[in-house]
């Protein structure tokens, strides 16, 4: 198959797998404006009546607001931390050449391997010995550990990739080890950081499982773990469900759009070799 053959035919499967990756979006927003019952008759066409009260009645007559913040808090903090603490690790593995860097090196990347809800029971045990049980903060010690695995076997790739000459330059200038982290490589790391913070935003956002079990208090739940409460015994109102999903989609979109050049770069970074 010559390259002229070759460019439609990936254009193709590109378009059928885009296709089946909106499918389910269009469906969820679409539904968010429909009627409970015109989403059972059209699941999914587009609705005959739009219906804004669900996103009126989810705004102004629940917690939706507040679930919101507490979503986005734990989620940014998270991040934050991971990048931080990510970085750091990295170009302290990426520096350190022994047999131990390396351990400690594999021992992070054994964290990719293994799933961290395995450990659930022994979470519970320690989030409760630490005094965080039903509160937010319950969540960043779970976050942390989740995303730092991927967090430094991207990030010291990346550093590795920076060329010697550069750093060493600056230890003939007299700079520090912390000085040339924080004026050199922190900068060149932009396109990685925003690779790790994508790939972690994700799963901190959508996770249900841990502040399902961590959390009980209405005012410290998190946006997905407050849906469950639009579920009922009997009955459930999919309008308002589907929406505080649509709304819920919103800061992962935004924050997708406003990095995708970086993210883009951190994926491809060292894929070729000039």
């Amino acid at each position: 198959m010559n390259k002229k053959t070759m460019h439609p035919f990936a254009h193709g499967i590109l378009s059928i797998w885009t296709l089946m990756v909106l499918f389910p979006l269009w469906t969820m927003i679409v539904n968010s404006f429909k009627y409970k019952y015109d989403i059972y008759r059209d699941p999914f066409g587009l609705p005959k009546a739009w219906n804004f009260q669900s996103y009126l009645s989810v705004l102004h007559d629940s917690d939706f607001v507040l679930f919101f913040k507490n979503s986005l808090f734990v989620t940014i903090g998270s991040i934050l931390a991971v990048l931080i603490f990510g970085s750091l690790a990295a170009y302290a593995l990426a520096n350190w050449k022994t047999r131990a860097s390396r351990w400690i090196y594999a021992f992070f990347i054994a964290g990719m391997m293994l799933p961290i809800k395995i450990g659930s029971i022994r979470l519970l045990q320690m989030i409760k010995a630490l005094g965080l049980i039903n509160t937010i903060y319950s969540l960043f010690p779970v976050y942390i550990a989740m995303g730092l695995p991927i967090a430094v076997f991207v990030l010291t790739e990346f550093i590795r990739e920076i060329p010697f000459e550069l750093t060493e330059a600056a230890v003939i200038d007299g700079a520090g080890r912390f000085r040339i982290f924080r004026s050199i490589i922190i900068h060149l790391l932009r396109p990685a950081l925003a690779t790790v913070a994508i790939f972690n935003l994700v799963p901190f956002w959508n996770d249900l499982w841990f502040p399902l079990i961590f959390i009980n208090n209405d005012k410290h739940k998190t946006l997905l773990l407050g849906v469950t409460r639009l579920f009922g015994q009997y009955q459930t109102d999919w309008s308002k469900i589907l929406a505080v999903l649509t709304l819920a989609a919103v800061p992962v979109v935004l924050l997708y759009l406003s990095m995708s050049k970086q993210f883009i770069k951190g994926l491809t970074a060292g894929a070729v070799k000039g």
